[in-house]
């Protein structure tokens, strides 16, 4: 069995939206050798990571970066598991007010220096969670749970 961890963060109530898009992708009964998990990046920490064989993770952009609550957890991780995570596959998703782009750098410039390797192109949605944005969401679960269970990664 794999396991998969989804940390999010959601204030509004749009980026957990698309967290249970993630998790209805990730979910399909096409897909039965992985194990999931979803945790607050207030609560999750290295343990979490240790357990999983990829992760999701998932922020709204907040003054064009990656929220507090998922700063916090990379503040906690950082330096537990910078040597006993490097190669962990990650996908992210963001949900933008702007662009995004702030979000995103920040995220990969983090993620870099952990060696995790991106396994999926950023997902970011910007503007309203529309029943486009879900489906690009379950499709990001759906693929990264499909290609954790193959041994793509």
């Amino acid at each position: 069995m794999k396991h998969l961890l989804l940390v999010h963060h959601s204030q509004t109530g749009s980026t957990a939206a698309l967290a249970q898009a993630v998790l209805d992708g990730a979910r399909s009964p096409d897909i039965e050798g992985v194990e999931l998990r979803v945790a607050s990046p207030l609560s999750a920490d290295a343990a979490d990571l240790a357990w999983a064989d990829a992760v999701i993770l998932g922020t709204p952009e907040n003054f064009g970066y990656m929220s507090g609550a998922l700063k916090y957890f990379f503040d906690r991780i950082y330096y537990p598991c910078l040597e006993q995570t490097q190669g962990l596959p990650y996908a992210l998703f963001i949900k933008a007010g702007n662009d995004g782009a702030g979000a995103l750098a920040s995220v990969r410039r983090i993620v870099t220096g952990l060696r995790w390797r991106e396994v999926q192109a950023p997902l970011v949605i910007a503007g309203e969670v529309d029943e486009q944005a879900l489906a690009a969401c379950r499709e990001l679960g759906m693929a990264l749970a499909a290609g954790l269970e193959a041994g793509l990664f």
